[in-house]
């Protein structure tokens, strides 16, 4: 599996500090109520809970997230990834952390196996910002406007934060559309580097 690049809120600040409520802020981006945005969080919150995850949108600091991208190509390059994918989204999801801020994330991908200074070099640069804006386009030449989103076998895409079920039957959809082939076997000669039979 391999994470790629869409930042819901491209200009989006470091971080949304002293801005209202996570609710407030999603109210105030998509213009409908804060009610409704509140609702969708509670939905959020209850289907992570029913896979074993813990959600606490009060404590949230989202931000922009463009860095934190740039980090995911880099640990991509170290097999770690799914690893940093993984702190990034507990820490920001669960623990209040301010992705957005660089400080923070040289801490967690230390955390997750990955040189701090390589990782303050990444952050402080602008390595991989091409990598970031061509999965962007990518996304968008896909038609792919929000996350979650996922692309399987290059030809089926499943929107949203779907259910086990609906994931498990997209894959198996996904791996018949993919299948190896399978070979009908004859009696006719077959040839191969050791000679023909």
């Amino acid at each position: 599996m391999s994470w790629h690049s869409f930042e819901l809120d491209a200009g989006a600040p470091r971080t949304y500090e002293g801005q209202g409520t996570y609710g407030e802020r999603l109210a105030s981006k998509y213009g409908f109520s804060v009610a409704r945005a509140e609702a969708m969080i509670e939905q959020m919150t209850l289907t992570a809970a029913w896979d074993g995850l813990h959600f606490d949108f009060a404590k949230a600091r989202p931000g922009n997230t463009f860095d934190a991208h740039r980090l995911l190509h880099f640990a991509r390059e170290a097999d770690l990834q799914g690893a940093l994918k993984e702190r990034l989204l507990s820490a920001t999801f669960t623990q209040g952390e301010a992705i957005g801020d660089r400080e923070t994330l040289v801490r967690l991908a230390a955390e997750v196996g990955l040189d701090p200074e390589q990782v303050r070099a990444v952050a402080y640069g602008d390595a991989y910002g091409e990598a970031v804006r061509a999965d962007e386009a990518q996304a968008r030449a896909l038609g792919i406007s929000g996350v979650p989103f996922f692309v399987l076998g290059a030809r089926l895409g499943v929107s949203g934060a779907q259910s086990a079920d609906v994931l498990l039957q997209a894959l198996q959809q996904a791996w018949t559309a993919h299948a190896p082939l399978t070979v009908v076997a004859g009696s006719a000669p077959t040839c191969n580097d050791h000679g023909c039979t």
